[in-house]
């Protein structure tokens, strides 16, 4: 099922309407679509270079309003919407743990979603779960989401078609291991 969604989501890149895909797309995956929006988002840069960045814009605007929603589900809806969706995405049992720590790591938990291949719908419907505050919510939403769609579009608009290899297979890792080390950094300063 993952790859025909996977498939349908790579032809609809190559639509005329494709910004608009694009946007939908980054949109429902912030709270319930389970393909990320740089599957649309690379071909569409590397048809189209000279608008690798406006199309990451497109990417990132609509993924922070879809984590608003996210958000929305989180705190009005929890247990007809929320509940169920994480449950379905496996993370049902660990839902009451998960709230306690959450708030006290909040920016890093958004951040670290944001720009990992750790699915963001889960962080922003327990945002909204946790109330963690509307703000910090935001701001770290832009810079999370901000850093990984321009930074895919920065790639392929510089090397193109080789690097599309490295973002689709690499790159999740690569942020992965970044904010290990960051994390990891602050902890040490932290405690030495």
């Amino acid at each position: 099922m993952i790859q025909r969604l996977y498939d349908w989501t790579i032809h609809l890149a190559e639509h005329r309407h494709a910004m608009w895909v694009l946007a939908i797309v980054a949109f429902i995956e912030s709270s319930v679509f389970p393909i990320p929006p740089d599957v649309i988002m690379i071909p569409m840069i590397l048809a189209r270079p000279s608008r690798a960045f406006v199309i990451a814009g497109v990417a990132l605007l609509a993924s922070v309003l879809g984590g608003l929603l996210g958000y929305a589900i989180g705190a009005l809806a929890f247990e007809t919407l929320g509940e169920p969706i994480l449950t379905a995405l496996g993370k049902g049992d660990a839902m009451a743990e998960f709230a306690e720590r959450f708030n006290n790591m909040g920016f890093w938990a958004i951040l670290t979603a944001g720009v990992t291949p750790f699915p963001y719908k889960v962080i922003t419907i327990m945002s909204g779960w946790t109330a963690m505050p509307m703000g910090v919510f935001i701001a770290t939403s832009i810079l999370a989401r901000g850093l990984r769609f321009f930074l895919v579009a920065g790639l392929l608009w510089k090397f193109g078609a080789p690097v599309r290899d490295f973002i689709e297979r690499r790159l999740p890792l690569m942020f992965t291991l970044a904010v290990a080390l960051l994390i990891g950094g602050f902890y040490a300063i932290k405690f030495l």
